[in-house]
């Protein structure tokens, strides 16, 4: 039995590897991207805080916004030798953390992260099969590369599982 090994995402994170790994977040306002590929077991994640950047400066990726940490992503799929429309893409996060605060534009940051999200699927021209975003409160993630299996403790739920029907095709 391959031992599995568990790695903790903070905001900014990107993590990518095979079928050995288990991925952990938690999220309120920031949103998770997991892409699996089914065939080859390989799998990973980024944890975003901000749909973009203020400014663009010169320099390197920076995976706490949007744009940047789906591009480290895709950067790392590339690197496996994969192409990125051969990945299951999942979406989760973007809540409410902060219900009583009145915005100027109407749009919490949650909402604005899951926006950008759905538009960086869109102009890469991916689909999401899962998704679980906006609400209130905070998510616990799990994602098990090995199985593709996602596991979702929301406030809402003591305990979702999503599994798709490729990992049981095998």
């Amino acid at each position: 039995m391959d031992r599995v090994i568990e790695y903790f995402l903070q905001p900014g994170d990107v993590v990518f590897g095979g079928r050995q790994m288990r991925l952990c977040t938690v999220l309120g306002s920031c949103v998770a991207l997991v892409f699996w590929h089914p065939q080859r077991l390989l799998g990973g994640m980024c944890h975003y805080m901000l749909p973009r950047q203020r400014s663009q400066g010169a320099g390197n990726l920076n995976g706490r916004y949007a744009a940047d940490a789906l591009a480290l992503l895709l950067e790392c799929i590339h690197r496996a030798g994969a192409r990125p429309e051969q990945f299951e893409v999942s979406l989760f996060g973007g809540a409410d953390m902060f219900p009583g605060i009145k915005r100027c534009n109407g749009i919490g940051i949650g909402q604005q992260n899951v926006n950008a999200a759905r538009s960086l699927i869109q102009a890469h021209g991916l689909q999401c099969q899962v998704y679980h975003v906006g609400g209130r409160g905070h998510r616990h993630l799990v994602f098990d590369v090995g199985t593709g299996r996602l596991q979702l403790n929301h406030a809402d739920f003591v305990r979702k599982v999503f599994e798709s029907p490729k990992s049981n095709a095998r």
